[in-house]
């Protein structure tokens, strides 16, 4: 008996270092926009590819294919996609949002005011904002990207599996020192970066994850957001 005690006291004690450890990483994650030049070593590089690999998915699918630039690959990818979203209208793979109302109109607006309120962007600044959201297509400034691909022939399916994947390769990210933000804005370009990566029709391009080391003297850094409370999201029925 004092063995199965002993046992169920190590358990918990187990159990509790990794719950401290998960919710450190969910608590330290945000979104990062603006990024050190500095690249991840390869070993790095590596070892965040294999924990994302990690992901659960549909019947074990696994249907995410991934595109990582680093170097030069980067910066080429950042100029011809930069240049492209100068003089072309979107092309998404995906039907992005018809609306945002509610509650999610509130959380969407709260968000972009942080963010313009740290950059001291003014409401009618729109020169200014529309810079900013250029900033996307620059990747923030990240030595890194990773282009998320789904196939075509699994829709809505593969692409929750990918979505999956994509907040494990950020947890997996801060696990390791390393920042990251997953960009929708990407996926605005998804024709041309088919086509720039030589991708095969079947190919869907669900988004882009830019990362790097953070540049935390960045305003662009300095906010978080907000979470919902529980109530608001989660109902619990126990009868």
């Amino acid at each position: 008996m004092q063995d199965v005690t002993h046992g169920m006291e190590r358990g918990i004690s187990q159990e509790t270092s990794l719950y401290a450890g998960f919710a450190t990483l969910m608590q330290a994650r945000y979104s990062c926009r603006s990024y050190l030049p500095q690249a991840l070593s390869p070993v790095v590089l590596t070892r965040l590819l294999g924990l994302a690999q990690r992901t659960p998915s549909w019947c074990n699918t696994q249907p995410w294919k991934v595109i990582v630039t680093s170097g030069q690959g980067t910066e080429r990818f950042r100029r011809a996609l930069l240049e492209r979203v100068k003089h072309a209208d979107r092309q998404s793979d995906f039907d992005f949002p018809r609306e945002y109302s509610g509650a999610y109109l509130e959380r969407r607006r709260a968000c972009g005011k942080k963010l313009y309120d740290s950059l001291g962007i003014g409401r009618r600044d729109v020169e200014a904002r529309d810079a900013q959201a250029l900033e996307n297509f620059k990747f923030f400034g990240a030595p890194h990207v990773a282009v998320i691909t789904s196939p075509e022939s699994l829709g809505l399916y593969g692409a929750v599996d990918c979505g999956a994947y994509v907040n494990n390769f950020m947890l997996a990210a801060q696990s390791l020192g390393v920042a990251s933000v997953a960009q929708a804005a990407l996926a605005t370009q998804s024709k041309f970066i088919r086509e720039y990566f030589s991708l095969g029709a079947d190919r869907r391009v669900l988004c882009g994850i830019s990362f790097g080391y953070a540049d935390v003297s960045h305003p662009a850094n300095s906010f978080r957001t907000d979470r919902a409370e529980l109530d608001d999201v989660v109902t619990l029925i126990s009868e």
